[in-house]
């Protein structure tokens, strides 16, 4: 069953994202604000050149405990290793990778173009409204 549902199903669509040159404190302020572990980094022309986490912005206070400043840009705190997953995947190979791997969730693409977000949340969803369907025999 699970393997009929595709990500595009049960993805967070327009997700948050930022660039490279945006304020780190700001990032920092929209993610607590709308609740997101970490977004996707952007350049200008729509392509994904990295990641911004919850542990990426620990640093933030890792620099300013040593410099005396908060702040900085995206771009100087942002993982550029990106881990995406394709909008057709199925939720058992997402539910599969997330075990894999320590992130929280995942920038979805169609035709290599950013289109959602998928979280372990995102996830618990999906198995949640297949355990409220009937079993079939």
């Amino acid at each position: 069953m699970l393997h009929s549902i595709a990500v595009k199903d049960y993805m967070a669509e327009a997700p948050l994202t930022f660039t490279p040159e945006m304020d780190v404190m700001e990032a920092i302020e929209l993610m607590v604000e709308n609740r997101f572990s970490g977004a996707p980094v952007l350049d200008k022309l729509g392509n994904i050149v990295g990641i911004l986490s919850e542990k990426d912005c620990l640093k933030v206070a890792l620099n300013a405990s040593y410099h005396g400043t908060w702040g900085g840009k995206v771009g100087e705190f942002m993982s550029p290793n990106v881990v995406t997953v394709d909008a057709d995947t199925s939720i058992l190979d997402v539910a599969r990778r997330f075990l894999e791997t320590p992130y929280k969730r995942f920038p979805v693409l169609s035709d290599n173009r950013l289109v959602g977000q998928i979280s372990r949340g995102d996830v618990l969803r999906a198995i949640d409204t297949l355990a409220e369907e009937p079993v079939k025999a």
